[in-house]
């Protein structure tokens, strides 16, 4: 199957690495900001022949500098984040949004569904209030991809939100329910429903209107509100154009095109495909920017690939989506 992106073509592990070490030995070349960092740090590219040499730009070049490639091409869209514990906000400059938008469809439908097949209600207040936000930008082009006129956005009026909620899922229509934490579990404190058509996702972030809780606890209240088994979860950054899902007990997988490796805590250049530490992401989506990102997460990646947001390493800002602590 031909595809707009190569990386959407990607379907084996050799496919992934020959792509990987392709992106990678490209954007040295084409991403300043990238190339003094592997420069300053010694690195012949040359030598980097699988992808736990890879080095990995610390998330924190996207609050203090411009991370995209030199083309004669502007970036025509700039997410921001939502900068929740007062610190520098990252900028992430999209030189082609059509990439986002493939990838955010491509990924939804590999884990859920096309969402031509679904309504889509998202209630993210205090999102929908600033611009910029690519949560926002994700939720309008999945909601936009349904074609179908009750699916939309909901910032205070959450009667009519729960109203919909219940004819949707009566009727049998195969539901998504994306909201932040915080405004779930002020829907959750407000009403009891019993779910039966509906999926109920969670993008992390209390966004100072709540203490911070285990993901654990937040799901089971959750839960028991909509009268659902699972609480399905969304893992992305305005750093990040592809995004991993959990559909349960905060267990998050990857698109084909997109790895979670885990670096140690105390050596960033020891990186594994496994274990736990510090979260470092290969997204073959970020094309026009960088690929290859050292986060700010403390977590656990399994031998699947699959991984889990544990925390956030010592001393490191909160960000404002998936603050979730497991411990």
């Amino acid at each position: 199957m031909t595809t707009k992106y190569s990386f959407l073509s990607i379907r084996t592990e050799q496919d992934f690495q020959r792509s990987v070490l392709k992106l990678f030995y490209s954007q040295y070349k084409s991403v300043p900001i990238y190339r003094n960092y592997i420069d300053l740090l010694r690195i012949n590219p040359r030598k980097v022949n699988h992808i736990e040499q890879i080095p990995f730009l610390p998330i924190q070049f996207f609050r203090t500098q411009e991370v995209y490639r030199t083309l004669s091409t502007k970036p025509k869209l700039v997410f921001t984040s939502s900068g929740t514990s007062g610190a520098e906000t990252s900028r992430h400059y999209v030189t082609e949004p059509s990439v986002y938008e493939h990838a955010l469809v491509a990924s939804f439908s590999h884990f859920y569904d096309d969402p031509r097949r679904m309504c889509i209600l998202a209630l993210l207040p205090s999102y929908l209030e600033r611009e910029s936000s690519s949560l926002v930008y994700m939720a309008n082009h999945l909601i936009t991809n349904t074609k179908r006129k009750e699916s939309g956005f909901y910032l205070n009026n959450t009667d009519e939100l729960v109203s919909k909620v219940k004819e949707l899922d009566k009727l049998g229509y195969r539901t998504l329910l994306l909201g932040v934490s915080f405004a779930l579990l002020d829907l959750a404190e407000h009403y009891e429903l019993k779910l039966k058509n509906t999926i109920v996702m969670e993008t992390g972030g209390m966004k100072g209107r709540r203490a911070e809780m285990p993901r654990e606890m937040l799901h089971k209240q959750l839960c028991k509100a909509f009268g659902v088994s699972k609480i399905h979860s969304e893992y992305g950054m305005t750093e990040l154009l592809s995004q991993a899902y959990s559909k349960g007990d905060g267990l998050f997988r990857c698109p084909p095109w997109m790895r979670v490796l885990v670096r140690d805590i105390t050596d960033p250049m020891l990186v594994q495909p496994s274990g736990r530490g510090g979260l470092n992401i290969i997204d073959l989506a970020n094309i026009y920017s960088c690929a290859f990102i050292q986060t700010d997460d403390l977590g656990m990646v399994h031998p699947d690939g699959s991984f889990e947001v544990l925390g956030r390493l010592d001393n490191a800002p909160t960000r404002g989506c998936n603050l979730l602590l497991d411990s």
